[in-house]
């Protein structure tokens, strides 16, 4: 399976890839990973843009899951390709930011969608399965959603 996770909600201000995540993105990113293990995921790699406010999201998921991440420099602009990334790696989670986690949800699936910040989508073998909201994920992981 393929998970494309589009970061937590960030801070306003320049320069960009020194955004950090904001209290609501933080939770959102430890809601990610506590649901990913009620639900039974077990990944076996995690990529992550190397700006900070998707570093941050990768962090927190991965701590909750016992994982380590590695830095994805192409994550940080437009243009990659999920696929081609994960090929071989089994189960990936890539961090990335939007429009790119969106374009890239329907590259792999065909699916028209607007992911959220801290919003995750599901993808195997070409075909959407799983899309979840910040506040579904909380749901999952026994927590309350930020408003």
């Amino acid at each position: 399976m393929l998970w494309l996770l589009r970061h937590g909600e960030a801070a306003e201000g320049r320069p960009d890839e020194a955004r950090a995540l904001t209290e609501r993105g933080r939770a959102d990113a430890r809601n990610v990973g506590l649901a990913l293990a009620a639900l039974g995921v077990a990944l076996d790699t995690c990529l992550s843009s190397p700006k900070q406010r998707a570093l941050q999201t990768a962090q927190l998921v991965c701590a909750q899951l016992g994982i380590d991440f590695e830095l994805e420099p192409a994550l940080a602009a437009g243009g990659w390709d999920a696929e081609r990334l994960a090929a071989g790696r089994g189960q990936t989670l890539i961090v990335a930011h939007n429009p790119a986690i969106s374009g890239a949800v329907r590259d792999c699936s065909g699916a028209r969608v607007n992911m959220r910040a801290g919003g995750i989508a599901g993808i195997e073998r070409g075909e959407l399965v799983v899309l979840l909201t910040p506040a579904e994920l909380a749901r999952l992981a026994g927590a309350e959603a930020l408003a």
